[in-house]
């Protein structure tokens, strides 16, 4: 076992029960050709190595809170509810170090003096938060909380970095949490989750923190994401595989039980190897990276959506959302899918 405690099953007062969900990506697309011209790559190695074709990118005027705020809305007009009791707002990309991102966000979404802030759990984030928000609703803290996953990852990566560039994009996506009873469908199960800072840079910024502050350096490439490629595919593979049994395990699940399995769109092959690990048939496991690329924090909730919007996910299903991000951080919960949830996005 990975982890030092026990995954806890929600009581049944205050379980967390998904009511709405959201996305958006901003419209411009960005293929691989459109790379292609400027880097040292091919339409075949990116779609090979990393399994994407296209990526969202948005415009320079856009940051992560306008992302965000466009997912929040639509998952609240799906949630059909006007008001939050609390918003979370997982990213690696906030629009400032100081302040936080989340209540400008909420500010924008007429919530007005609710508590708002930010999560920073790489691509784990999306997870984090809502184990975070399922433990506000636990505590009788809030009755409805407001989750997002929003990045602006175009910021943050070297554009004519070979080994960057193509693997990421832009986007947000979000979902509602409220009040439920431990057995009603759309309630999330125990959260497993961990982390290993041992290998916190294998994916990081080296600079702009305040361990190395951008006016001490003088390399505007230490400004962008770095990452170990094969370190990091090896430890996905096997921390994703192992919290996913955790997390079925917790939920009284086998894991041949899982209908759908949403796993953080990082590369292709990662979730090809977890499936085969797991011996999960690839239509078990949706996927939707080919056409928005590794949207980090926004991952998750993407597919949610696309997958709901798309047919994928149906009234009964039973669904095991698992991710593995920079930190490393690892993060995996369950639910059965509830009746009548429309994505909007």
């Amino acid at each position: 076992m990975i982890f030092g405690r026990k995954p806890t099953p929600p009581s049944a007062e205050h379980a967390s029960r998904l009511i709405g969900l959201g996305a958006y990506l901003p419209p411009r697309k960005v293929s691989n050709a459109d790379l292609a011209s400027r880097l040292d790559t091919t339409d075949e190695w990116i779609r090979t190595r990393i399994g994407i074709a296209e990526r969202h990118v948005a415009d320079p005027a856009t940051a992560t809170s306008d992302l965000a705020v466009e997912a929040g809305l639509r998952a609240m007009n799906s949630a059909k509810v006007r008001h939050v009791d609390a918003v979370v707002l997982a990213t690696s990309t906030p629009d400032h170090h100081v302040p936080g991102t989340a209540p400008l966000v909420a500010h924008r979404l007429g919530l007005r003096q609710v508590p708002a802030f930010d999560i920073g759990a790489g691509c784990s984030g999306f997870v984090y938060a809502t184990t975070v928000a399922a433990g506000l609703i636990h505590a009788g803290s809030a009755i409805t909380v407001l989750v997002i996953g929003a990045e602006k990852m175009s910021a943050v990566i070297d554009p004519a970095d070979r080994s960057t560039a193509p693997i990421f994009g832009d986007g947000a996506g979000a979902v509602v949490l409220t009040t439920g009873r431990a057995d009603e469908p759309g309630v999330l199960g125990p959260a497993a989750w961990g982390s290993d800072g041992d290998h916190a840079d294998a994916i990081h910024i080296p600079d702009g923190g305040s361990r190395r502050p951008s006016h001490t350096t003088g390399d505007p490439q230490k400004r962008y994401v770095h990452i170990k490629g094969s370190e990091v595919f090896r430890h996905a593979v096997r921390r994703i595989t192992a919290v996913t049994h955790e997390s079925a395990t917790a939920a009284g699940w086998l894991v041949q039980d899982i209908d759908r399995l949403i796993i953080h769109q990082a590369n292709a092959r990662i979730s090809a190897a977890v499936a085969n690990k797991l011996g999960l048939p690839p239509e078990r496991v949706p996927s939707n990276i080919a056409h928005v690329g590794n949207t980090s924090a926004a991952s998750i909730p993407l597919l949610l959506s696309h997958c709901a919007s798309g047919g994928q996910l149906e009234a009964g299903q039973r669904v095991l959302v698992t991710s593995f991000g920079a930190g490393f951080t690892w993060a995996a919960t369950t639910l059965v899918w509830p009746v009548g949830l429309q994505a909007l996005a």
